[in-house]
């Protein structure tokens, strides 16, 4: 099995909070799932088994090790078909115990439910009306943290700090966000009555209309720090639109004169396998990327191709939540010197799953390779060690967490020292170019 990067999705974790991290409200599904359906036998069709047999099928073919974990992959299909279910539910059960036995928590049985959430969070995409919420840490009233651009809630006039009182009727009170949320998604084109409290106008209702609404992953700006014009760009997520706006970010900031660069990629946990590679390619000229292994042992290497963008000078900003494809994208432009890259170690994930669909619209997340650095680096359970550690005391922990506005501000240790970074390069970066007008070797920077 040779390991196709456009059906790739690398995960840091699949439990419901990783879910909700970068799910705000309900995404919906443009991810290239891969579906390899085997013949179901007839005796099981229409049954809570035929979901078992065709994930036991994908886990047999596809998962990384061929030992599953030294266990007999043959008795344990035989143990999951022998008993009678009475109910999904059960059978379910009896999935996700059978593939407790791999000690992979990335390969992971999802219900619908979970599976929808899945492919929402990978599409970049909501259907609904666009708000993000919060529940309010002493009143536990649900307020609106933003309305989302270019979203019904935007255009209907709802605003930041707007409390919701009820959704369609039914009042709010004792509704976690999740809750909240799963009551407001739904298929676009579909009407949704939400009754807003605001402090100067009381209590009203809204009647909007779901849509769909693509989420903004990457937020830039451009920042004169030291009299320096520095691009900011922050990405939350490698779903399927994060290339994309990426590039147009990028685009924008050159335009703008940007003299340097840093990426904020702390907190991402991770998403499509492509959305990395092609974001490296922005910043990469040349050099390798990744190396997949599968479990043939069959590798493949993905390089840059001179697509880059800019050579401007850059610093990456990382944490201990930087996961997945955000350690592809910082091993790729350390391993290749592009970046400096700043802040704590990564989270240390080096494998790649591929989703399938279930007869039933449940999913199955399989392991189906584990990947390199450019320099052949395996960072499993170990992570990217940054090349100037910055942490962060428990003090300048909790001023950020109370205060995130300070984030990616000179309050922020970790931007502060990217930006001092930057200023020092900077100056190389216009002797370069002015060297380059004069006839001189170095290639101008871009």
């Amino acid at each position: 099995m040779k390991l196709s990067v456009r059906r790739a999705l690398l995960l840091k974790s699949l439990s419901p909070k990783f879910l909700l991290s970068t799910g705000l409200v309900s995404l919906t599904a443009t991810l290239a799932l891969v579906s390899h359906s085997s013949a179901i036998p007839p005796t099981l069709q229409d049954s809570p088994k035929a979901v078992i047999e065709e994930a036991w099928q994908i886990v047999n073919r596809e998962y990384v090790d061929p030992t599953f974990n030294r266990n007999d992959w043959q008795a344990v299909r035989q143990t999951l078909l022998k008993p009678d279910y009475k109910n999904t539910k059960e059978a379910y059960d009896a999935l996700r115990l059978a593939l407790k036995k791999l000690e992979d928590p990335y390969t992971r049985f999802m219900d619908p439910q979970q599976f929808e959430s899945l492919n929402s969070q990978t599409s970049g995409e909501l259907s609904g009306v666009g708000i993000r919420l919060e529940s309010k840490e002493i009143t536990k009233q649900l307020t609106v943290v933003e309305p989302l651009a270019n979203s019904p809630a935007i255009k209907a006039g709802v605003r930041s700090g707007d409390e919701l009182i009820a959704i369609d009727g039914k009042p709010t009170k004792g509704m976690t966000v999740e809750d909240a949320s799963s009551k407001i998604r739904g298929k676009a084109g579909t009407p949704v009555t939400l009754r807003i409290r605001r402090s100067e106008e009381g209590e009203f209702n809204l009647n909007l209309t779901r849509a769909r609404i693509e989420l903004v992953t990457v937020r830039y700006n451009l920042r004169n720090e030291g009299g320096k014009p520095i691009g900011y760009l922050r990405l939350n997520e490698f779903s399927s639109h994060a290339a994309d706006q990426m590039r147009n970010a990028l685009k924008d900031l050159i335009k703008q004169d940007a003299q340097g660069f840093v990426l904020d990629l702390r907190g991402n946990p991770g998403g499509l396998l492509q959305a990395s590679i092609e974001i490296s390619r922005m910043w990469l000229d040349k050099g390798g990327i990744v190396k997949t292994v599968d479990r043939q042992g069959s590798s493949e290497e993905v390089s840059a191709n001179r697509t880059a963008l800019t050579q401007r000078p850059m610093v990456v900003l990382v944490d201990g939540n930087s996961a997945s494809s955000s350690e592809i994208l910082t091993g790729a432009l350390k391993d290749n010197k592009r970046a400096t890259i700043v802040g704590t170690q990564t989270f240390g994930k080096a494998l790649v799953q591929s989703v399938y669909p279930l007869p039933d619209k449940s999913g199955l997340a399989v392991t189906i390779a584990h990947y390199y650095t450019p320099n052949g680096t395996d960072i499993s359970h170990k992570g990217i060690a940054p090349d100037v550690v910055v942490a962060l005391t428990e003090e300048q922990g909790k001023i950020l967490s109370k205060n995130p506005k300070l984030i990616a501000t000179m309050d922020d240790p970790q931007y502060a020292k990217a930006v001092q970074i930057i200023q020092g390069t900077a100056n190389i970066a216009g002797n370069e170019t002015q060297k380059a007008s004069q006839g001189g070797s170095p290639k101008p920077v871009q």
